[in-house]
């Protein structure tokens, strides 16, 4: 046993870090921060940096070197720099390449009054915040779209359906809506997933702040952040910005993936309640009469792989101790980004789906009348007349069983027929043409978010107001980062001319 240790320490080594540990973590880590991080990285070098000048902490010479060397090292060219052992990560490898460049020891003053734990979160939140501003964006494309086809089909008649069974009739618009307003309220709690995440953590250092006069509130700005995580315990140990981004993740594609289904449904043959245009079908190998909705079921399929990245981010939270901790750090990362990756590839799918979908009109208008479909307002019209609701809903119910035994259809019965099987009551030929008219049915139903024509107009006039309002907000935000980003380099310029 020992000869086998002897020659497994052999290959491994005696000294931190083990060839195992290379292996399976530190070029892994290398690699993820290289590939994410390296932006965020370089932004947070140069505001440190200004901020520790404007605070007299750092003179202006020394800076000014600093700066130089770090503006060089940031020009080269690290997109497949590969693990170098000499380094524990990318943090340090690119710490010795601005020393290498300034050849003066100096440089490691860049790092007074911080910490890799208040920079690596820092880096974490930028990134992360790039990546929620650009699924809001992806999002509200979808969205433009949906409301699109809703407006175009405010009067187009479908079934809808309870339980997997046929319920009412409804309007293609008014579900479209439906899935609108869920695609809204994820959009909101992305929004709010993101207010939490654009907070600065710079200036917590290790996670008790520091000696040196820094000013945390300038390095915010710089950064572009809206405030400060303000315990500087709370912004190293808090994880539940990240978790509120998975959550808020995890819960839009739970949603996505329910009316993704839905799609897949209508596509069928059977049911040829929607064509899916020609570029988002394939053709089988084999069976040349197949029109695959690929598209979607690969929308699906994303939504599906979204939703389990970010129920891994909550998974690798759970249980840790609340404070610096690698399980939030660059193994979990990853994950988070693969979550917003895919969504953004759901939404672009569905989203030239949606846009280019041919809806069968006649088809589910004709199904929106079987089944017995509008016998609700049968019940009603019943209770109208001054019968119980409960003593009405069985009147009904029993001519609903009567189309099941005769095995028609509930405008195949005359209103004699029906008259007899109701008996206590007796209803006129208009009553019975409402009763039995899909179109009567959703025109009737004119309550505040129902189905009929007024409402579903109201409706969307109110929502393209707020996608506007929401637009506007999100351009407002990359505009405002954007800035931040712009102002700093304006900074920076300024000592490296």
């Amino acid at each position: 046993m020992k000869r086998k240790k002897d020659a497994f320490v052999n290959v491994e080594g005696e000294r931190f870090p083990g060839k195992t540990y290379v292996d399976q973590v530190l070029r892994h880590v290398f690699e993820g921060q290289r590939d994410y991080l390296r932006s965020s990285m370089f932004a947070i070098h140069y505001a440190h940096v200004i901020m520790l000048t404007e605070q007299h902490v750092l003179s202006s010479i020394d800076a000014q070197k600093i700066l130089r060397s770090i503006y060089q090292v940031e020009a080269e060219n690290h997109g497949n720099v590969a693990y170098d052992e000499r380094y524990e990560d990318f943090f340090f490898f690119i710490e010795d390449r601005i020393r290498q460049v300034a050849s003066d020891e100096i440089i490691s003053n860049m790092h007074i009054g911080r910490s890799r734990n208040d920079m690596g979160v820092a880096m974490y939140r930028m990134v992360i915040r790039t990546h929620m501003l650009e699924v809001q964006e992806a999002l509200l494309t979808l969205a433009d779209s949906i409301l699109e086809q809703a407006c175009q089909h405010a009067t187009t008649i479908i079934p809808a359906y309870t339980h997997t069974q046929p319920a009412q009739p409804t309007t293609l618009g008014h579900y479209l809506l439906a899935i609108y307003d869920v695609c809204m309220r994820d959009l909101k709690r992305l929004q709010a997933a993101f207010v939490t995440i654009n907070h600065s953590p710079m200036g917590a250092a290790a996670l008790a702040t520091t000696g040196f006069p820094i000013n945390r509130e300038r390095i915010c700005e710089l950064l572009g952040f809206e405030k400060l995580v303000e315990n500087s315990y709370d912004a190293i140990a808090g994880a539940d910005y990240l978790a509120e981004a998975a959550a808020a993740m995890a819960v839009c594609m739970l949603n996505c993936g329910r009316w993704i289904q839905d799609f897949l449904l209508l596509a069928t043959k059977e049911f040829h309640g929607i064509i899916v245009a020609d570029p988002y079908v394939q053709i089988s190998s084999i069976m040349p009469q197949k029109r695959n909705p690929v598209s979607i079921e690969h929308a699906r399929a994303l939504a599906s792989g979204s939703y389990a990245e970010a129920l891994a981010v909550l998974h690798m939270i759970h249980n840790t101790p609340f404070g610096d901790i690698v399980d939030t750090e660059d193994d979990l990362q990853p994950y988070l980004y693969n979550s917003f990756a895919k969504a953004k590839r759901v939404f672009a799918l569905m989203d030239a789906v949606i846009r280019t979908i041919t809806i069968n009109k006649d088809v589910l208008k004709e199904r929106a009348s079987k089944h017995a479909i509008t016998i609700t307002e049968l019940a009603d019209e019943v209770t109208r007349k001054g019968i119980p609701f409960r003593r009405a809903h069985e009147m009904a119910a029993t001519v609903a069983k009567a189309c099941a035994a005769q095995q028609k259809e509930l405008y195949e019965f005359t209103l004699k027929e029906v008259n007899t099987i109701l008996a206590v009551v007796s209803l006129t030929y208009e009553e019975w043409d409402h009763i039995i008219s899909p179109a009567s049915f959703i025109n009737r139903r004119n309550i505040t978010g129902g189905p009929a024509l007024p409402e579903i107009q109201r409706m969307l006039q109110i929502r393209r107001e707020e996608a506007k309002q929401h637009k506007e907000s999100l351009r407002n935000m990359q505009a405002k980062i954007q800035h931040c980003a712009t102002y700093l380099r304006v900074l920076v310029q300024q000592y490296v001319k």
